[in-house]
């Protein structure tokens, strides 16, 4: 399975943990970006500016609102197991 996980731009402190832990990080820019992937992370911030509610992905989505880098690095490497 491939360690690679979409992760929103704004969050460049989870794309730099994430990389740390050897997975291969994709800027999410647009809800495409997120295919392929086995894992999505968005700010949670504003979750309808990418309309994600709305995409049918089999990646697990992940909500950074309120967790460390760290946090959100533990969430991704559960759901990866």
């Amino acid at each position: 399975m491939t360690k690679r996980v979409a992760v929103e731009q704004s969050l460049t402190n989870v794309s730099e943990a994430l990389r740390e832990k050897g997975y291969e990080v994709v800027d999410m820019k647009t809800a495409h970006d997120a295919e392929n992937c086995s894992c999505c992370v968005v700010s949670g911030v504003d979750s309808n500016v990418m309309g994600m509610q709305d995409v049918s992905t089999k990646a697990s989505v992940i909500e950074a609102s309120g967790l460390s880098a760290d946090e959100v690095c533990r969430q991704v490497e559960q759901r990866m197991q």
